[in-house]
């Protein structure tokens, strides 16, 4: 089990010049074909920093479930080594991240062979004068370690790889909003005290076999705040033309059918949800990117390939972040002026297609005698140009509109709230005194769906509603949350209950949407007769709706259920979203 101790004694013994393979991989001694043990990880960090100690910097930032230090390497030219130096110096902070997926461990070998690189010169000369460079080369580091051969069977190389997920079975990359795991916990501590300008997530994609080796997404470009879009667009499409120039063919969307093995239905770009890393850090105002290298590629080009990308954005940053820098600032001050805006929650893609020509390889459709279903078949020898329709026209989907003050988070669900919003780097207070009734909104949901089976240890859900008027008792230890703040569209995401990533989404207020108490039938036939003796206008409406409603009038327990809901038994909770919206502060 690799230890503290372990990295400490490393960095602590003096290296005047690191021998030409103390800072090389495995994988790059073997031809890209293998890939190390994270023992290698914690040997190369400490190696990096011998060799370069006045410009790069490794330490630990957290301990996974198994007890392994979560590395990360700090590089500049400027000696700006910490956070807070390299805010004080206003440099913009270049997060690349490998192995979240740790099968697809590409970026791992491609970061420290790009590191090496630049720190001798060799490629974007200068860039590390105008930035800092973080690395952190494994993420997934448990997973790392289940260590074996076909772990990836649609993936060529490297001979063994880890797995996908971690030790707990949690996928991270479905994990930035909710943070259940360890791991993604200090990640977002790691983020919340460098404050990336950029957050790029190395991956290897899954699919069918063409031509085209490497996709890049990023955001903002088809969401979030509008001026950071452009800077978005022009650092995607830069990317892209370096990778371009040096042989790739790459693409600016997922590449993976719109109906699945079938590659005339083509492709449909889209926005993702803040649950995957790249639709996350547009709600921080920050630039998201997702890499995919092709897994039909074999593991050379993939690293070569992953290592071109880095290098672009090392010159890209070295060349426009000061700007970027700055729009992302301003898009923080525009953030936090959001009261009263409509802000879009989620995007669909419309139906809206154009062709495009895209370089696969022949191929046959024919039925399994396997499977019984159509089973395609590509012959990698025989390159053909398919014409296939792309849809990419993106709108907003779910919209709401921002409180003009912010969120009440009652007293009893506090505590778990504020852990989350600590978790994101998100500002709030707790009230040390009640107010009383005051007039807030509330959600109250009129439909509620539960998620049939376990997802990433959570039963989902989903709510209709709106949010009316109403008076409610504020009382002490309440959370206030203000939306005048630079993470507003992060403070939405997670509070407005029908947002797809929401804390409601991902099943914290359940119990909020579960009915406790219960009048037993013979008690709920006296209290209908007594409540329509009482109002004939209410008997005649019963009747009505038995009239007009088949479904009503064939269901007993909806009947009494009718007449349970007018009784000063029935709890007025139920359904009530434990979050309040209000237009005034309460401070």
């Amino acid at each position: 089990m690799l230890r503290s101790a372990l990295l400490l004694a490393m960095l602590a013994v003096p290296l005047a010049h690191a021998a030409p393979d103390t800072l090389t991989t495995i994988s790059e001694r073997s031809g890209f074909l293998k890939t190390g043990r994270y023992d290698e990880v914690v040997k190369l960090c400490s190696a990096f920093q011998q060799a370069y100690p006045k410009q790069v910097r490794c330490f630990e930032f957290g301990r996974t479930p198994e007890n392994r230090p979560m590395l990360a390497l700090a590089v500049s030219n400027t000696g700006a080594l910490t956070a807070a130096e390299a805010t004080r110096r206003k440099l913009p902070v270049l997060l690349v991240q490998g192995g979240i997926h740790s099968g697809e461990i590409d970026g791992k070998d491609a970061g420290f062979l790009a590191l090496r690189e630049v720190l001798e010169g060799k490629v974007a000369p200068g860039a590390l004068d105008k930035q800092v460079l973080l690395f952190v080369p494994v993420f997934n580091i448990d997973g790392h370690e289940r260590f074996g051969q076909w772990n990836r069977p649609n993936q060529r190389g490297p001979v063994e790889m880890g797995w996908r997920s971690t030790a707990q079975n949690f996928n991270l990359n479905r994990d930035y909003m909710k943070a259940d795991a360890p791991e993604m916990q200090h990640m977002l501590a790691l983020v919340n005290q460098w404050d990336p300008l950029a957050y790029v997530d190395l991956h290897v994609t899954d699919g069918a076999q063409f031509e085209p080796d490497i996709s890049i997404q990023v955001e903002p470009v088809h969401a979030g705040d509008a001026d950071l879009r452009v800077a978005g667009t022009a650092l995607r499409d830069n990317v892209l033309a370096d990778l371009a120039k040096q042989g790739s063919d790459p693409k600016p969307f997922y590449m993976s059918f719109a109906e699945e093995d079938n590659p005339q239905s083509g492709f449909v770009d889209s926005t993702p949800n803040p649950r995957f890393s790249h639709g996350y850090f547009l709600l921080r105002n920050r630039f998201g990117m997702l890499v995919e290298t092709h897994s039909w590629k074999d593991y050379p080009t993939r690293v070569r390939i992953t290592r071109n990308t880095i290098v672009s954005l090392l010159s890209q940053m070295a060349q426009h972040g000061a700007q970027w820098r700055s729009i992302a600032q301003q898009a923080d001050a525009r953030s936090a002026a959001l009261a009263g805006a409509t802000v879009p929650l989620s995007y669909t893609t419309t139906e809206k297609s154009h062709q495009i020509t895209f370089r696969g390889y022949a191929y046959t459709r024919t039925l399994s005698e396997v499977s019984g279903a159509l089973m395609t078949r590509y012959d990698e020898k025989t390159p053909q140009l398919w014409t296939v329709p792309l849809r990419d026209e993106i709108v907003p989907k779910l919209q709401a509109e921002a409180p003009k003050a912010g969120y009440l988070v009652p007293a009893a669900q506090a505590q778990m709230v504020a852990e989350k919003l600590r978790q994101h780097g998100v500002a709030y207070h707790v009230l040390k005194t009640g107010f009383g009734k005051q007039p807030v909104q509330t959600f109250r949901a009129t439909q509620v769906k539960f998620g049939a089976q376990s997802f990433e240890s959570r039963q989902t859900a989903s709510v209709e509603g709106e949010w009316q008027q109403e008076a409610r008792e504020i009382g002490a230890g309440a959370l206030y949350v203000p939306i005048a703040q630079p993470k507003a569209r992060l403070v939405m995401a997670l509070l407005e209950p029908r947002a797809p990533d929401s804390l409601l989404a991902w099943g914290s207020f359940n119990t909020a949407f579960e009915r406790k108490e219960y009048m037993e039938d013979y008690v709920a036939e006296d209290v209908a007769r007594a409540q329509m003796a009482a109002d004939p206008a209410l008997a005649a409406t019963f009747q009505a709706k038995l009239a007009s409603d088949p479904a009503f009038a064939a269901n007993p327990r909806a009947r009494l259920e009718f007449f349970a809901r007018r009784h000063s038994s029935w709890d007025e909770r139920l359904n009530l979203y434990p979050v309040l919206r209000t237009d005034v502060a309460p401070l």
